[in-house]
């Protein structure tokens, strides 16, 4: 073993800092926001509306909160169809253990770590499978902003969420522009037209990107983007008639899009807090008691996030992974490919 200290960078300190920075601050976000909905909540009455829930509403809830991921797979699969055949089960698998990461890790790991053990486990390379996961969050962003447009008409949501929204439009339409055309384009033509130099992790995307774009799996992978989000309504739906409360619909579609919304922004583990206000303030969109909205998103974050972590525990201990080392080496394995020369 080597006796040598080795020094970090000034610029690994710095970025060491900024993480450490940034998850201090979402957690601490995240605490205020568990504090201020659990005041004035009414927890003394959860007990007994717990026990005049509708159990068969909340299994068929969890059901469909596990089962959604099925359609993740899919999606991944025809993703990854012009590079590789991946096996679907090795698809799930990887997902459910993202998802566990995700709930057990601040800043979404999940993401990075089930794209380096999909890479790891197949012929996939790490470039593609994080290119892949970069036009799921496009597909993601563009069904999404679709259902937020039609929420907006409705006019349920207040103007906060209408410039939420226009932000998120903005960022929607650029992103989609610059992958359209990197997917469509050379790489000489994507530096002939923004005239700069890229680092060379990015080109190695734009050619990831190139090579899945020119497949009609794309297209099929968009499709089954929209079945896939619109699926994630039913376990709300499922939950919202298990705790019998009196509202349409329509309160599952809006606490859906409004919650994964503000989940692209850096939170604690699981979303802890942030869920639940968004949670609660969908709820009184359809005038809902705010002490009865207040209970309900406890309800609602314990029965879409205790289901994933159980499948995803279950996943992580069929495949003995040590979940701190792989997201190490996971980390490690995306620096160094910034890194390659």
């Amino acid at each position: 073993m080597s006796t040598q200290t080795t020094k970090l960078r000034p610029a690994e300190r710095t970025n060491r800092f900024r993480s450490w920075a940034i998850i201090a601050l979402a957690n601490l976000l995240s605490l205020v926001c568990l504090v201020w909905v659990l005041k004035n909540a009414g927890l003394h009455r959860i007990g007994g509306e717990i026990r005049h829930m509708k159990w068969s509403w909340v299994c068929l809830a969890v059901i469909c909160d596990v089962m959604v991921y099925l359609l993740h797979g899919w999606r991944w699969k025809l993703t990854l169809r012009p590079v590789a055949r991946v096996p679907y089960l090795q698809a799930i698998e990887t997902i459910y253990v993202g998802l566990f990461t995700n709930e057990v890790f601040p800043l979404k790991a999940g993401e990075l770590i089930r794209c380096f053990l999909l890479s790891k486990s197949t012929e996939v390379p790490l470039s593609v499978t994080f290119a892949s996961a970069v036009i799921e969050r496009i597909f993601d962003g563009i069904w999404l902003l679709a259902l937020f447009l039609f929420c907006a008409h409705a006019r349920r949501l207040s103007g906060k969420w209408i410039l939420a929204g226009c932000l998120l439009t903005a960022l929607i339409v650029v992103a989609a522009a610059v992958l359209g055309y990197a997917m469509y384009a050379r790489k000489q033509s994507l530096n002939l037209v923004f005239g700069l130099s890229w680092p060379r992790w990015f080109d190695k995307l734009i050619e990831d990107l190139h090579l899945i774009g020119h497949s009609r799996y794309l297209y099929y992978s968009f499709m089954v983007s929209g079945l896939y989000l619109g699926a994630q309504i039913l376990p709300i739906y499922g939950l919202i008639h298990a705790y019998n409360l009196n509202v349409p619909w329509a309160a599952s579609l809006v606490a859906m899009v409004l919650l994964r919304i503000t989940a692209i922004l850096p939170q604690a583990p699981g979303n802890l807090g942030s869920f639940q206000v968004v949670a609660a303030y969908a709820m009184s969109l359809f005038r809902l008691d705010g002490q009865l909205a207040r209970r309900f998103s406890i309800i609602l974050w314990a029965g879409v996030t205790i289901p994933l972590i159980v499948i995803g525990f279950i996943a992580v201990t069929m495949e003995g992974i040590n979940m701190s080392h792989l997201h190490r080496e996971a980390t490690s394995a995306a620096k160094d490919r910034k890194q390659v020369a």
